[in-house]
């Protein structure tokens, strides 16, 4: 696809090659007309395996150098994965929301180490404090856009993915904290549902007065929260946000629970499932081994007898990929997704 200057796929362009992926005029022509397996295939991705819907989310192609909704459907149909946990930006950007000036590809990394008690040095600190400072500010300039935002655009990107073969399973905005205002919390909720998502995600904000008001609005809305936890999560860590409210549910980190220390972590799936919206997987190691996020099959995370449970028990909720391993020399995000999703098919079949 050609690309305008900004490096983002040229809206024409976009709007046309989806419209392009589901004209029947495609098949009309081709030969293969008629050939069910061919016609999936020409039709968009699918990777939903056995009853097991993988996904992927937005964060595994952080490293990408172009961010934008029509660049990251792009990536998700290179994988061929047919379902999408979707950050914030890419959206609510094509929403018309003002962009921000922080790189936060060097960001995410920081912030990480932090949630994980990793130490930080001192330049690490300070570039994590003023992208911190640059960043409150631009969210007072977001809530601000937000009080007038229309939902058609989320709307219409909705229905592009979905065209695309791509179904927008859950939404993580940055709207949920604990100094966003109740009208952006619900303007979140409601821009996951013109998405087409049944979720909405965020990372567990360990204040229970917040937890039961989410869970109050999504209840409103008609979505479900998915809290989602690193090296801090145990059997018990969701109890109180789930006993609080219906709406309210696990976006169980299947990898960081591993590294965490946790006993039998097939467990918590067997124990939660009625209340896990969407799960992501990576392979990290047990403590004694470092807690290391490796390549997927050298690590201490049982992902294939995870998705064989969830197959075998016909549970629905999504199992999310999630690249944190680092990328290979000479190879690229897009790349390392296309390894996970085939490690999964390997563990399914």
């Amino acid at each position: 696809m050609e690309k305008t200057n900004n490096s983002s796929v040229s809206r024409r362009q976009f709007l046309g090659a989806a419209a392009t992926l589901v004209s029947g005029s495609v098949l009309a022509s081709s030969p293969v007309f008629g050939a069910p397996a061919i016609i999936k295939n020409l039709l968009g991705p699918n990777s939903l395996i056995n009853g097991v819907q993988i996904g992927v989310i937005t964060y595994s192609f952080r490293e990408m150098p172009d961010q934008s909704a029509e660049a990251i459907l792009q990536y998700v149909l290179e994988t061929g994965i047919s379902a999408i946990e979707l950050m914030g930006d890419p959206a609510e950007i094509y929403a018309g929301k003002p962009k921000s000036t922080v790189d936060m590809r060097s960001v995410f990394p920081l912030m990480r180490k932090r949630n994980e008690k990793q130490e930080l040095t001192d330049e690490e600190k300070k570039k994590l404090e003023d992208a911190e400072a640059q960043m409150k500010s631009y969210n007072q300039e977001v809530a601000k856009w937000r009080q007038s935002a229309s939902m058609s655009k989320f709307e219409e990107l909705g229905k592009i993915y979905k065209k695309a073969g791509v179904k927008i399973y859950g939404f993580k905005p940055n709207a949920f904290g604990r100094n966003n205002s109740d009208a952006e919390i619900e303007f979140g909720m409601r821009a996951a549902k013109a998405l087409g998502a049944n979720q909405v995600t965020l990372e567990h904000p360990a204040n229970d007065e917040h937890t039961l008001k989410l869970g109050n609005i999504a209840q409103k809305v008609g979505v479900k929260v998915g809290y989602h936890g690193h090296e801090q999560q145990t059997y018990t860590f969701w109890d109180t946000a789930l006993a609080q409210s219906p709406a309210n549910a696990l976006n169980l980190d299947f990898g960081h629970f591993v590294a965490a220390g946790n006993p039998n972590p097939l467990d918590i799936i067997k124990q939660k499932h009625d209340r896990i919206v969407s799960m992501h997987i990576k392979d990290r190691q047990t403590p004694a081994h470092g807690k290391g996020n490796v390549v997927w099959g050298q690590g201490d995370t049982p992902i294939a007898d995870a998705l064989k449970l969830i197959r075998d028990n016909k549970y629905k909720f999504p199992a999310t990929i999630e690249l944190e391993y680092k990328v290979p020399e000479g190879s690229t995000p897009v790349a390392e997704v296309k390894k996970c999703l085939e490690y999964c098919k390997n563990a399914l079949s």
